[in-house]
């Protein structure tokens, strides 16, 4: 069995609407998109290279999709990033979408049908693992299944009150492990957590 790993930009309560810009995801009339760059470090850059060490394959929501198949497949030759866009652009990309034509990024493919059902496919077949960035409405339903195997969540120390949050009352009950953490210097926590069975309670009486 593939794993599914995804890695998540959250703020302290839970929302993880336009990490990245102010345009990225304005909906609800969200403000305060970009509100992850003011804390880029080395921490950050050392997460997103121990997460590429390993053979991959993308598995992203549209919206994600959509702004990484925008920049990746036009990074200048001579850009420091050119190294990350080659291995991005080499990669499958399997896309949760309602809407198959667009997909133009090469070695991009639409799942098909149910997305629990088609992420269960796709575990069960020969191949690297998954690797998920951001796709927030996406990863809610593969929580709900029960099928994030490793969840890297990077905290930031901003409360923004409203937007679109990562967990919701129908994500599976289940006990993860912590089993790295790190922090920035501007107080980011790096944290990965691995799948552990049940949820496991207990009673002080």
């Amino acid at each position: 069995m593939r794993k599914l790993t995804v890695s998540v930009f959250t703020s302290l309560d839970g929302v993880v609407q336009a990490p990245g810009g102010p345009a990225e995801d304005t909906s609800g009339d969200f403000r305060f998109g970009g509100w992850i760059v003011p804390y880029a470090g080395d921490a950050i850059t050392d997460n997103l290279q121990d997460l590429l060490a390993q053979p991959f394959e993308l598995l992203l929501g549209r919206c994600t999709y959509d702004i990484f198949a925008s920049y990746w497949p036009h990074v200048p030759a001579d850009s420091p990033s050119r190294r990350l866009a080659d291995l991005f652009n080499g990669v499958p990309k399997h896309v949760a979408t309602h809407r198959a034509e667009g997909l133009d990024w090469p070695n991009s493919h639409a799942l098909q049908g149910d997305l629990a059902d088609a992420v269960r496919a796709l575990a069960t077949q020969t191949g690297a693992n998954l690797l998920t960035f951001g796709s927030g409405n996406m990863v809610r339903q593969l929580l709900a299944a029960g099928l994030v195997d490793d969840l890297r969540l990077l905290v930031y120390p901003v409360m923004l009150g409203r937007g679109k949050r990562l967990f919701g009352d129908d994500a599976q009950a289940s006990a993860f492990t912590l089993v790295q953490s790190a922090s920035t210097p501007g107080g980011v926590l790096v944290n990965r957590y691995v799948r552990d069975g049940e949820v496991r309670t207990g009673s002080f009486a």
